[in-house]
């Protein structure tokens, strides 16, 4: 070898002195290698950087470097991919720490060691990416620019390479323009332009090669100049006429080899950088891109130009960006867009969406950042844009671009410029359009106006764009005023009359405009101040939301400007105009907010805040549906001057003679018929609202909401009225947006029409699946147009038996059929009829649960605001009417969220509350009737679910009603611990306190009742946890019904009963309090009662079939684990004679030892009474067919060395089948220190099977009757007690111990 005469060069591959010792002498250097080949980056990048260090401290050992060069060059041809990069990796990290090494040499050593020419031809791929890592690690070392010897041979390398495409792909090639990227302009033209002239030269066949020259043309362009070029290519330029068709196939090469990256190829970039160099970018766009690829319509090259549509953002200038955002591409993207809504379809918007962010996130051009916004804002299916209105990418733009683009926004809304956009249609579209051209245009216009109306709001909502006060008011006044208002002269005073409309705007765009409006409005009532003043700074810092800086609220700001406009009827008018009483409600509101606002700066108050914000809620939704508003306001204005007035006297009303209600009574009516409008705003103002008020509620003004959940006033003649007129509103509206979205989302791959309904919709064919079919069936049984058909067939002589239709002349006929028709439509009607009838009715159902689920909001509020108001007992039954017809209901999603939500705030808003009550002095009688009406209720429930919540609510009266001992209960118990003299009297002092206003015995005889009921009869809807829970919460309830309980245990209804009976009694016994309310002596006789009650319910059991009986004694012996261990604690004076007995005839029944954790229970117990459990035998397992044994199976060895053998010192080996057989079982383990040992002889037993051919395999087949005893066995007790001598003793008496064996095998 050549190298060999040069041993001292650390980069030849010499052989190094004394390997062993390198492999000896530090484990943490080996390790390094291995921790390289792991798939783990992070462990890799820590191993190389040690491995780097440690050659560094031992610089002098050439030994230690050139074993480290070895392995890391056989590393490269690793079999595990992951592996490659990292021995590639540290290869190039130490060739640049370690200068002296010559690349040459290494380059060498690698092609020695992975020579294609050499290798077998299942390492070939192997070694093919032996050599490309090997060239990667020099070029990454970064001296390859200075070796021109090495760079050559690496460049030559990569080219052999290239032409293996199966296995490598196109890694050489682009390796290879990597490396001409890196090295300076005069080491290419004298060192790789002779090498790389071919593959310069035949530039258009490959993509790689391609990508050489366009690298070539953009980093030497002193050396690739067009004369050069002329001679290369044939002509001075790469984007030619000439060169399109060839451009064009070698770009669909490479979009379809980048196919699975989804990625664009480098070769696409760079040419397009190298057309914006030679000035035929145009061309290039237009022939290469547009008119080869695009029109391919191929998945890949379509792809391709959608990324180089992303990629040529931010090099175009103004002019050329214009050009692209306008053409051909710009339009099949669109119409990619519309057609991949289906879920598992490929969709490129979040990869161009990312292109668009990168470009407005680094383009200092407000202009070109706005051309960019505009063209894809006038991408338009139908009028519609396919970017979102809500495109997070408006965050990068800058201030000056932003508010540019508004202002294009506003324009386009009111002079929509369709000509201007880049309009396309799906196939579908096409096919289904009936509409004429001016029909088109208008609903085009109308689809545009909607999305700039939802992009403005977008705008405004937008958190992560810096806003100001103006910016956003700007955008809701424009709202506003396009909602409700027209332009009849402008004026400067108000600027949204300078621009007008062209054209008025329809019904369908004003709804936009109104529904985002109040978008607006109510995301302004929950923002932070805006602005950078020390006032708004302020207000963030103490989450005062909804304020402007000035201190108003924001919707104050904007009733004040919808005044302004009603103060200027001359330029302006209302599109619903305001009647005479609506506007003088809308004067007094502002007078009453005027009022309000003074007085709440002299003394500011909740209240006060409360009535001005319902104000001017209710008066902004006078431009919305004056009709219903105009009574709301003004019951609220009256209501406010009774509430903020002096107290009135009551007077008695001159017709019904009833009292006039309450200010608050009438707020509440206020909130409930706002609550019935869909709206979100209105929901969120009128909890707030009704979190003000909430102290002032009166028992009258709670049953107006509870009544909301009576099933009798649903049919209400007042509540049907506000339902169907709401549903007529959201049938309108849902039309307007099924029309906009079948159109907008119809596509050439659909097969449906796409619905946009809302879940109530998915509720409505939920519940109403079977209504056609009824309808059919009642078509078929309507006897009366059977009749009907009857009297006209016989008027028309078609029932006259033999009759021929002959003798029916032509008039009769056409009357007949005319009869016929008219009978048959009329029956349509009314079938249509009673359908349509149908579905009033459920969505006045669903509807109406939706209003209900709103006023649960104000209950939830109630609970949470008012926990210790007596009010609180009177939600009780309502909440629980609701659970109980929700649960026996229909299963609709509707109806699910209305249990979940009223089940929610019944358990933890209401019964685990930790505030309550505390007078409940004067309603003491009625609380204790409402606790026993709910046992009752829970007692009658045929649902175990429902008795839950009926007994829960028993509780948390029962809690009120107890009240809380506080301190001095605490108190007198320490104190009863100390002095267990007087016990007794302590005790009645402890039970006093704790009973608070509770009449203990007639409580008392409540839950005993249902308790006797659980346990005595069979089928009761209470459960065990139920009387768990009240022991627990209660523990005063504990001794009040512990007989009951005890005697339960033999008495209960079946075996279920009893073992609930157990499990009560073990808790009532662990209560602490319970315990400390009886005396001694009580203590003892309950301790000797429960065990004889125990004994008894034992002695019934007989046998272990069903679950049943398995569960009662685990509960007896749980139970008896207790009461065995108190009495052994305590020293109690107990006879468990009989229990002995009962126990240990408890084992001999059939079916006991099948339950492990019945037979540990059981042992448990028995070791209280002095028994011991017996140890089990351990018997090996035999074959079930000896004959048929299979051999043991060897696992394969690997190439670990010795160091990094893992050693399980913790498994026990087996017994050694010889020893089996010749034991024939009988041999056990009886010390754990004959394990060791064995193990040893078993590791040199299989070192003599594998010499001896497998002879041992074949003794278990030999295995029967036990046979006598070799005298030395391998593994006896014998052999492994022989450790005191040496190895070579050991090894002769397992030899003499095997020959037997051997002997009996053959």
């Amino acid at each position: 070898m050549a190298g060999e005469s040069r041993a001292g060069c650390p980069g030849q591959e010499a052989p190094v002195a004394r390997p062993g010792r390198l492999l000896g002498q530090n484990r943490q250097f080996l390790d390094f290698f291995w921790d390289i080949a792991k798939p783990d980056q992070e462990i890799r990048l820590a191993a190389t950087e040690g491995l780097i260090r440690y050659l560094q401290e031992n610089r002098k050992d050439d030994d230690t470097l050139k074993y480290t060069l070895k392995r890391l060059i056989d590393g490269l041809a690793a079999t595990r991919e992951a592996s490659r990069p990292g021995f590639s990796l540290a290869l190039a990290q130490v060739l640049q720490v370690f200068e002296e090494i010559p690349l040459l040499r290494v380059l060498e050593q690698i092609k020695e060691k992975h020579n294609l020419g050499r290798i077998k031809k299942k390492l070939f791929r192997n070694a093919l990416f032996g050599n490309f890592f090997g060239v990667l690690a020099l070029f990454q070392s970064g001296r390859l620019a200075k070796d021109p010897k090495a760079l050559l041979g690496c460049v030559q390398l990569l080219q052999s390479l290239s032409e293996h495409h199966a296995h490598l792909k196109d890694l050489p090639r682009k390796t290879l323009a990597d490396i001409v990227s890196e090295i300076p302009e005069g080491v290419f033209e004298e060192v790789l332009f002779s090498a790389l002239e071919d593959d310069l030269t035949s530039a258009f066949s490959t993509p790689g090669q391609l990508y050489l020259l366009l690298v070539g043309i953009q980093k030497f362009p002193g050396v690739l100049h067009p004369e050069k070029l002329k001679e290369l290519l044939g002509t001075d330029a790469v984007i030619t006429a000439e060169n399109i068709p060839k451009l064009v196939e070698v770009l669909k090469m490479a979009a379809k080899s980048e196919k699975k990256d989804r990625t664009l190829p480098s070769v696409g970039l760079d040419l397009m950088k190298v057309a914006l160099k030679e000035g035929s970018f145009e061309l290039f766009w237009k022939e290469v891109v547009e008119n080869g690829l695009l029109k391919d319509n191929v998945g890949p090259c379509s792809y391709m130009c959608y990324r180089l549509l992303g990629s040529a953002l931010p090099l175009l200038p103004l002019c050329q960006l214009n050009v692209i955002l306008r053409g051909e591409v710009m339009r099949q993207y669109g119409t990619h867009v519309v057609c991949t809504q289906l879920p598992d379809r490929f969709k490129f918007a979040p990869e161009m969406e990312a292109y668009v962010s990168s470009f407005l996130e680094g383009c200092p051009d407000a202009e070109k950042q706005l051309a960019v916004m505009v063209g894809f804002s006038t991408l338009t299916n139908q009028g519609h844009p396919v970017v979102p209105s809500f495109w997070r990418v408006v965050k990068h733009l800058l201030p000056t671009a932003l508010l540019k683009y508004i202002s294009w926004l506003k324009d386009m809304f009111l002079e929509p410029d369709l000509d201007s956009c880049v309009d396309f249609a799906t196939k579908r579209q096409k096919q289904s359009e009936k509409q004429t051209h001016v029909e088109k245009s208008e609903h085009s216009i109308t689809r545009l106006r909607k999305w700039i109306i939802a992009r403005l709001v977008g705008i405004a909502e937008n958190p992560q764009i810096k806003r100001e006060e103006e910016f956003v008011m700007d955008i809701a006044r424009f709202c506003f005023f396009h909602a409700f208002f027209e332009t009849k002269k402008p004026t400067s005073k108000i600027p949204e009359t300078e621009a007008v409309p062209s054209g008025l705007l329809n019904e369908p765009s004003r709804l936009a405009a109104a529904s985002s409006f109040f978008s607006v409005l109510q995301h302004l009532s929950s923002m932070p101040a805006l602005g950078d003043s020390v006032k708004a700074e302020e207000m963030r810092k103490k989450h005062l939301h909804g304020l402007t800086a000035s201190g108003d609220p924001w919707i104050y700001v904007i009733v004040q400007y919808a005044n302004i406009l009603l103060s200027h009827p001359k330029h302006v008018k209302v599109v619903t105009p305001f009647s005479n009483e609506a506007k003088a409600a809308w004067d007094r509101m502002l007078e009453m907010v005027e009022d309000l606002r003074k007085k709440e700066k002299k003394n500011p108050a909740l209240k006060t805040s409360a009535f001005q914000h319902l104000l001017l809620l209710v008066g902004i939704h006078l431009f919305k549906s004056p009709a219903e508003c105009m009574d709301l306001l003004n019951d609220l204005q009256n209501c406010t001057t009774r509430a903020f007035g002096e107290k009135p006297k009551k007077k008695m009303a001159a017709a019904g003679g009833e009292e006039e209600p309450e200010w608050v009574e009438v707020t509440v009516e206020v909130l409930l018929s706002l609550l019935a409008q869909s709206s979100g705003l209105i929901r969120k103002v009128c909890k707030n609202v009704f979190g003000l008020v909430a102290q002032h509620m009166t028992k009258r003004a709670l049953q107006l909401i509870l009544d909301v959940f009576d099933p009798q006033q649903d049919q209400d003649e007042e509540g049907a009225i506000v339902v169907v007129e709401e549903t007529q509103k959201k049938k309108t509206l849902q039309k307007d947006v099924r029309g906009d979205d079948a159109a907008e989302k119809s596509s050439e791959s659909s097969c449906e029409e796409d619905s946009e309904d809302d879940d109530e919709s998915d509720d409505e064919e939920a519940e109403n699946g079977k209504t056609d079919s009824e309808d059919e069936k009642d078509e078929e049984m309507d006897e009366n147009f059977r009749h009907q058909l009857m009297n006209v067939l016989q008027a028309g002589n078609a029932l006259g038996g033999d009759d021929s239709d002959e003798d029916v002349d032509d008039e009769t006929m056409m009357s007949l059929d005319k009869n016929l028709s008219a009978l048959f439509a009329e029956q349509q009607k009314r079938i249509q009829a009673k359908k349509d009838e149908k579905e009033k009715m459920r969505k006045e159902k669903i509807l109406r649960r939706d209003f209900k689920i709103k006023v649960l909001d104000l209950v939830e509020v109630f609970l949470t605001k008012q926990a210790e108001n007596p009010l609180v007992f009177d939600i009780v039954d309502p909440l629980l009417l609701v659970i109980e017809q929700s649960m026996s209901s229909e299963a609709s999603k509707q109806e699910q969220d209305y249990l979940r939500k009223t089940a929610d705030i019944f358990t933890n808003h209401l019964c685990r509350s930790k505030q309550y009550c505390k007078n409940v002095a004067p309603i003491r009688a009625e609380l204790h009737t409402h606790l026993e009406s709910l046992v009752k209720r829970a007692c009658r429930q045929s649902d175990s679910s429902v008795a839950l919540y009926c007994f829960s609510a028993s509780l948390y009266i029962f809690r009120v009603l107890r009240g809380n001992p506080g301190s001095e209960a605490a108190l007198q118990s320490a104190e009863l611990e100390k002095k267990p003299k007087n016990k007794r009297k302590s005790a009645q002092i402890l039970q006093a306190s704790v009973v608070g206003s509770l009449d203990l015995e007639r409580v008392t005889t409540v839950y005993r009742d249902a308790l006797n009921l659980f346990l005595t009869k069979r089928n009761s809807p209470l459960t065990g946890s139920m009387f768990l829970d009240l022991f627990e919460r209660h523990p005063i309830m504990c001794k009040q019904l512990i007989d009951t309980v005890a005697k339960s245990i033999t008495a209960g209804a079946r075996q279920h009963q009893q073992a609930q009976a157990c499990m009560l009694l073990q808790k009532a016994l662990q209560t602490r309090q319970f315990r400390l309310s009886i005396t001694d002596e009580e203590w003892e006789e309950l301790i000797r009662e429960s065990t004889n009650q125990v004994t008894e319910t034992l002695k019934m059991v007989s046998e272990f079939k069903v679950k049943v009986d398995q569960e009662k004694v685990l509960k007896c012996l749980d139970l008896l684990n207790f009461l065995l261990r108190t009495v052994t604690q305590q020293k109690l004076n107990v006879d468990l004679t009989d229990l002995r007995v009962v126990l240990q005839a408890l084992s001999q029944h059939e079916g006991f030892g099948k339950s492990t954790r019945l037979g540990n229970i059981y042992w448990n117990v028995m070791t209280l009474l002095g028994f011991t459990r017996p140890a089990k035998e351990k018997v090996p397992a035999q074959p079930k067919n000896p004959t048929e044994a299979e051999p043991v199976k060897r696992k394969k060895k690997g190439f670990l060395p010795a160091t990094k053998k893992r050693s399980n010192r913790k498994k026990v080996p087996e017994q050694p089948r010889e020893n089996g057989a010749e034991s024939g079982g009988k041999q056990t383990v009886v010390d754990g220190a004959e394990a060791i040992p064995s193990r040893k002889r078993k590791k040199r037993k299989n070192k003599k099977k594998r010499g001896a051919g497998g002879s041992q395999d074949q003794v278990p087949n030999q295995q029967g009757p036990p046979a006598k005893k070799p005298k030395l066995p391998p593994g006896s007790a014998k052999d492994t007690d022989s450790k005191l001598g040496n190895l070579k003793k050991k090894k002769k008496k397992e030899k003499k111990g095997k020959k037997p064996v051997h002997v009996d095998g053959n």
